[in-house]
């Protein structure tokens, strides 16, 4: 049970200086437009019929990095979304945002400069820190409540997600709430049925966490991707390190190999792993290969391996078909090459397909639900978080939460 306040607590007609996460891919340049904006243009549409003036903080990228840009083309990306004007000023605290928050009316929506681009934004630091920085202490003042919508950024402790609860007024909004009340689910409900986690990607440290501390309320884990690699070399056999130059296995294995072998040894009789893998057939130079899939028995590890087989991907189905809680964290191949994309796109099909709840986190495997025309619909929930998803399923803390909570005490 959420012990936060949301916008339903909110009286009509205030200024609102609202927080959301539009961070998204960025190619040359440009801007790639994702879900978030369209999952924060509900909020800020349902705020706009209580006669609402809107000031938003966002970010973009991080200081040093390609993708580090200004929100000016988010402004017009949100406009599309919402099908009314979303003003942009190139500035955040100074005379610029400050006039252009003053001429606000009820109804008009404006977005302010990338938030990351303040001293004080960032680094991570307690509330009481956050809360003294410039960015605050101009800010806060304008405005008569603050909104937080930005769980994708939760887990971060960065003035604008725990600084404005200190000193005003907080309130989640939507996407806020029902993220997070569908990702901690887990750990608090019962079922018409098992509980199946499938766990993939690249990360062997996302998915430790999730087996260690979900065991007690889930019934098994799926494994693909590098993580299953990694359980599979645990469990003896000739996979989960590095060939042909990767580098994915060999290092994480020396950081993480002895928990991954603890955690088969507690917990072996939860954990699914894949019997056999897909990979690239022809000859070396031909170009793309067609798919040829192995069992794991009879694997001497030459090669990548990209995709989970036919025959592991029926088990996962079976598995999930029966279930009354299906969560996903990673892929379990490189869905982005359609011949690796077998193992993905079955999978949450047979999610889509069978009568459970079901939470889909982290942006990529998000992204196939997309790149294959699946029904976001279908899911329960299509999480656009990723490392607050992760740390909510497991319990851990989330700064932006806390803020919030402290705030409604």
């Amino acid at each position: 049970m959420t012990t936060f306040q949301t916008i339903d607590d909110i009286e009509p007609g205030q200024r609102l200086l609202v927080r959301i996460d539009v961070n998204a891919p960025v190619d040359d340049g440009v801007v790639q437009d994702d879900r978030r904006f369209a999952r924060h243009a509900e909020t800020i549409r349902e705020l706009l019929t209580d006669d609402h003036a809107i000031t938003l903080l966002a970010h973009q990228g991080r200081p040093g990095r390609e993708t580090f840009v200004s929100l000016a083309q988010h402004a017009e990306i949100l406009a599309d979304h919402l099908d009314r004007p979303v003003d942009f000023v190139p500035d955040t605290v100074g005379e610029q945002a400050r006039a252009a928050i003053e001429d606000l009316e009820s109804g008009d929506v404006l977005l302010l400069e990338n938030v990351r681009m303040c001293d004080g934004e960032l680094p991570e630091e307690e509330p009481a820190v956050k809360a003294d920085t410039d960015l605050v202490g101009t800010l806060a003042d304008e405005f008569d409540a603050y909104v937080n919508d930005a769980y994708p950024t939760a887990h971060r402790s960065h003035a604008s997600i725990v600084g404005f609860p200190v000193v005003m007024d907080a309130y989640a909004g939507r996407v806020m709430e029902q993220e997070y009340t569908a990702n901690t689910a887990v750990r608090g409900r019962s079922f018409d049925g098992p509980v199946t986690m499938i766990l993939g990607g690249t990360k062997a440290e996302d998915v430790i966490p999730v087996v260690e501390r979900l065991a007690e309320e889930v019934d098994r884990f799926c494994l693909g991707g590098v993580v299953g690699e990694l359980f599979l070399r645990a469990s003896g056999h000739d996979l989960g390190y590095d060939v042909d130059g990767t580098e994915l296995f060999d290092h994480q294995w020396a950081d993480h190999g002895e928990t991954v072998e603890r955690l088969l040894s507690e917990y072996g009789e939860k954990i699914a792993l894949p019997t056999d893998l897909a990979s690239e057939g022809g000859a070396e130079g031909e170009g793309e290969g067609p798919r040829v899939e192995t069992p794991v028995d009879e694997i001497t590890k030459e090669t990548s391996y990209l995709d989970v087989g036919s025959e592991t991907i029926e088990r996962y189905t079976d598995l999930v078909a029966e279930s009354g809680a299906v969560y996903v964290k990673g892929a379990p191949g490189v869905f982005e090459d359609e011949r690796f994309a077998d193992g993905t796109v079955e999978i949450l099909s047979a999610i889509a397909d069978a009568d459970c709840v079901s939470v889909v986190g982290g942006g990529d495997t998000a992204h196939a639900i997309e790149l294959y025309d699946l029904a976001a619909d279908d899911f329960t929930r299509v999480s656009i978080a990723g490392g607050a998803y992760v740390r909510a399923l497991t319990g851990e803390s989330l700064p932006g939460i806390e803020a919030l909570e402290e705030a409604a005490r």
